[in-house]
């Protein structure tokens, strides 16, 4: 599902899996509510599922600048992160405080919020999100860091 967004601000890209899928939710409504629009790239029910067929069109959504920044998540956090890590231009997150998520933004300029959906409480995982997007990456001795992350071919 779709959200308009004014054209100064891009949507930010949603995934889970099945497990993560009631505290996309929750994220979602919180978003439309302050006036973020965002793109669904699914899952859309409870129902099993597998999490790269979500977290690979939520990275490739942000690789190409279509959304900014993205928020994904799985039961524990780890397996969407470790696939939408796998994307050359992804730096996803696994955070499961405000700290944590603002310094992923500030230190390592991450430009996907990983959470852990069956370990935090839906206002605790607000809290990240709002951390998350609000705070700049701050560059300086941080910027040469993340330029040594992508792997040379």
């Amino acid at each position: 599902m779709t959200q308009p967004v004014s054209d100064s601000v891009k949507k930010i890209a949603m995934a889970s899996d099945h497990a993560g899928y009631e505290l996309k939710c929750i994220i979602e409504n919180h978003l439309t509510l302050n006036g973020r629009g965002y793109v669904d790239f699914g899952t859309d029910s409870e129902d099993s599922c597998d999490y790269p067929d979500f977290a690979h069109p939520c990275a490739e959504a942000v690789e190409s600048g279509e959304c900014y920044p993205g928020i994904a998540m799985c039961g524990s956090g780890n397996g969407i992160s470790m696939t939408l890590n796998k994307h050359q231009g992804i730096r996803a997150a696994l955070c499961w405080t405000p700290e944590l998520a603002r310094l992923a933004r500030a230190h390592n300029d991450a430009n996907i919020l990983v959470l852990p959906a069956r370990f935090i409480e839906p206002e605790l995982a607000i809290e990240i999100v709002d951390a998350f997007l609000s705070t700049p990456f701050d560059g300086g001795r941080h910027e040469r860091r993340i330029e040594k992350i992508p792997v040379k071919a």
